[in-house]
């Protein structure tokens, strides 16, 4: 046993290693014309372990994402009785946001700047987040509905949820994410996020009848 979870660290260093290695060089040359061989050799590795742990450049991108659907689900599904959706979502950023500092350090989130950047700077990936982005909405949207006694698919919820979440992605293009000193904080993305949220609680009103 001890052996198999040695071997499963190794495993999951390496796909660090590897994932690192992309996203810099994804930032320095470009998302095209940057080659698996390329991102193997920064990385230290043969081309076929970036490959096995990587079937195509963009799982380097979109592969162990902490910021589920299912994760905010489970958040949203444990509200206590009064508890806002807006509320438990913003609460499910914080938390999440300080579990990962707490067993990371700061070259994760600059790693996690730039991939939101190549995103946003790159047609083809943003087609491909706005369908991981899709089911946040949706169970967000879910959650808000049931807040105001609607069903899920009504017009107020989806247009709150599409807000948030599409804010919450817009915060890493907005020049308030890009201090002097540096790639952002945790605490500097939180403060951004709170006015996301604070602006779609003012949609919410303008959408009640």
């Amino acid at each position: 046993m001890e052996t198999l979870d040695r071997r499963q660290r190794k495993k999951q260093r390496t796909r660090a290693t590897i994932q690192a290695a992309a996203i810099d060089l994804f930032a320095e040359r470009g998302y095209r014309d940057t080659t698996i061989a390329a991102i193997a050799d920064a990385a230290d590795v043969a081309i076929r372990t970036v490959t096995g742990h990587f079937p195509t450049k963009e799982d380097l991108l979109f592969a162990n994402e902490p910021f589920t659907a299912a994760s905010l689900a489970q958040r949203l599904a444990a509200r206590q009785d009064g508890e806002p959706a807006l509320d438990a979502f913003r609460d499910w950023m914080a938390t999440t946001m300080a579990a990962l500092t707490a067993e990371r350090t700061q070259e994760f989130w600059r790693q996690r700047w730039l991939r939101s950047r190549l995103i946003l700077e790159n047609p083809e990936l943003r087609g491909r987040a706005r369908g991981t982005y899709y089911e946040h909405e949706a169970v967000l949207a879910a959650a808000i509905a049931a807040d105001r006694g609607q069903v899920p698919d009504a017009l107020a919820p989806r247009l709150v949820a599409t807000t948030v979440v599409s804010g919450v992605r817009e915060v890493y293009a907005s020049y308030e994410a890009l201090p002097a000193a540096g790639t952002p904080s945790p605490d500097d993305l939180l403060g951004l996020i709170d006015r996301v949220i604070a602006f779609a609680r003012t949609g919410v009103q303008a959408l009640d009848p």
